[in-house]
């Protein structure tokens, strides 16, 4: 439940606190006094979004925080998932800075909006005027009566099957879409693949060639300098190799009286055999070396083939024409075998929609039974307060398509007067009974949702004297198993309060500011009574408000 609520710089608001407690709290002012402004800053932490015009002083940030008790609430999954720190009392902190950007914090971990409005939901309900025409709106209706639902997770086990299904059609709509292009473009890509199989290329083949290429272009050249090169070592008279031998045959008869020379003979005996080595190596390469001009014509032809492939599909090299022809390849077999394909997804989607259909009655069927006993426990609450002849019935009509609700759309028909037809509620309550429906609709929802709280803003507008005693009296009921906050102008509800809070306006500065005071109960009795009478007291006024604050 909310514990405090602090307020710096926001509207009419330079600094306020509030402490809040279990039970009803009513909160009462004159109009324009800043009761509105409260739940506005409220909002903020719950994820609303900011507006910088709504800074008292541009130059200083505006800063929300409110404390909340959440220790009954189970709320450690949230926290886990959004890793954020779990302590029994939260703080939730919105700052608006004056550049206008603004910070959130769930116990001084930065936030996003996404998050504060997903834990805002699980703690508060603010009830504004507006929402009273959500009691018009059918998705509205719907979640009321969901809201009885006997089988709890029957409407979430719909929702996820109706979303594969949404899925599954989309994808099963691209899949179609897909193989009508590629049909399309078929045979221009068999034609590609065909051509690319045909040339048979392989990996490193134009590295290949084209050092082919090089030796046959130059054939006459190469194979003259290697056939000079094995005469420089092998020559009949000035040869390399012919003149080593002789150095050898100089320097071998004197090793015997000269040792120093061994080491060298060694060497040059070395070097002769590396010699022999390369002048066999050469006289071979130039004995294979030959002018070919066929071969080289060959070779010439491949390397255009392979040009032209390149050139055509604006590649680089031969392996890159290898990868497209295996993408071509799959391409074509995703063709061949889209029928297959598209008709496995087909059965698929209709398995689906036989999960969906056999989910949606199931849910239909619950809500039906939920509603006849919604119908009976509304009419219940909601007649004594005011409408004794009140009827109220669920009208459900089927759709001609089903979507994420179900396969029916729901209408709540209600009649206030005797021998009157029932009609939509949109159609013929007035603005005071709809704040009545929406009340004991409220009450309703506290009997089955673990709502810690819940902020009525003004709900009794168009209600007066017995009436608003009544619609206080659940208030107060409500209030027994949550945190209720109401903002009112009626005293018969003020005066059911465990906690009265008085909002006024200071004029006496500068500039009008919203203030905030806690009353007991003698400035309780003087409220409920200027509540009674007006801003003159009477002594009639004042035995009133006694009387009132004195029931039990």
């Amino acid at each position: 439940m909310l514990q405090k609520l602090a307020i710096r710089n926001y509207a009419l608001i330079d600094s306020l606190e509030m402490d809040f407690q279990q039970g009803l709290t009513v909160m009462t002012g004159e109009t324009g006094a800043g009761k509105s402004v409260i739940l506005g800053a409220l909002s903020l932490i719950l994820g609303q979004r900011a507006d910088a015009k709504s800074m008292k002083d541009v130059s200083s940030k505006t800063v929300v925080e409110g404390t909340f008790d959440i220790s009954r609430y189970a709320l450690q999954t949230y926290f886990a998932d959004n890793d954020f720190d779990y302590e029994p009392h939260c703080i939730i902190r919105r700052e608006i800075l004056p550049s206008g950007k603004s910070r959130s914090f769930i116990n001084d971990t930065p936030a996003s909006l996404a998050q504060l409005r997903e834990l805002g939901e699980q703690l508060i309900d603010i009830h504004s005027q507006h929402q009273n025409l959500l009691l018009s709106d059918n998705h509205f209706q719907l979640r009321v009566i969901d809201l009885w639902a006997s089988e709890k997770d029957l409407s979430a086990r719909y929702r996820e099957a109706y979303l594969r299904y949404r899925e599954l059609a989309k994808e099963l709509d691209e899949a179609r879409r897909l193989c009508a292009e590629s049909r399309k473009e078929e045979e221009y890509l068999r034609f590609q693949y065909n051509q690319l199989c045909e040339a048979a290329l392989q990996a490193g083949e134009q590295i290949r060639l084209e050092e082919t290429l090089e030796t046959l272009t130059h054939a006459e050249e190469i194979k003259n300098a290697l056939f000079s090169a094995t005469r420089v070592l092998d020559g009949d008279d000035m040869g390399v190799m012919v003149c080593l031998k002789d150095t050898l045959s100089q320097l071998r008869p004197i090793q015997q009286v000269y040792p120093a020379v061994v080491p060298l003979i060694e060497r040059l005996e070395s070097t002769l055999i590396e010699l022999k080595d390369i002048h066999a190596e050469l006289d071979d390469r130039q004995e294979r070396t030959s002018v070919d001009p066929e071969r080289l014509q060959q070779v010439e032809t491949r390397l255009d083939l392979i040009y032209s492939l390149l050139q055509k599909h604006r590649l680089n090299t031969a392996e890159e024409l290898i990868a497209l022809r295996d993408d071509l390849e799959m391409q074509l077999a995703d063709i061949d075998n889209s029928d297959t394909k598209i008709k496995e997804m087909e059965e698929a989607l209709q398995a689906l929609k036989s999960q969906v259909l056999d989910l949606g009655q199931k849910l239909s069927h619950s809500r039906h039974q939920c509603s006849a006993v919604f119908t009976e426990r509304l009419i219940e609450r909601a007649a004594p307060l005011g409408m004794p002849h009140l009827r109220f019935e669920v009208e459900w009509t089927s759709k001609e398509h089903f979507d994420i609700e179900g396969l029916e759309t729901v209408r709540f028909l209600f009649s206030a007067n005797k021998n009157r037809p029932l009609q939509s509620v949109a159609e013929v309550a007035s603005g005071g009974e709809i704040s009545r429906l929406m009340l004991a609709i409220k009450s309703l929802a506290a009997d089955v949702t673990a709502l810690p709280t819940i902020i009525f803003d003004e709900i009794d507008t168009g209600v007066s004297g017995e009436i608003a005693d009544k619609m206080g009296t659940i208030m107060a009921d409500m209030a027994r198993n949550m945190q209720v906050v109401a903002i009112t102008h009626l005293p018969q509800v003020a005066s059911r309060g465990s906690c009265h809070y008085r909002i006024y306006k200071d004029d006496a500065g500068d500039t009008s500011r919203t203030c905030i005071e806690r009353l007991d109960m003698e400035g309780r009795r003087q409220e409920v009574a200027r509540m009674l009478s007006g801003s003159q007291l009477t002594e009639a006024a004042l035995i009133n408000a006694s009387e009132l604050l004195n029931r039990k």
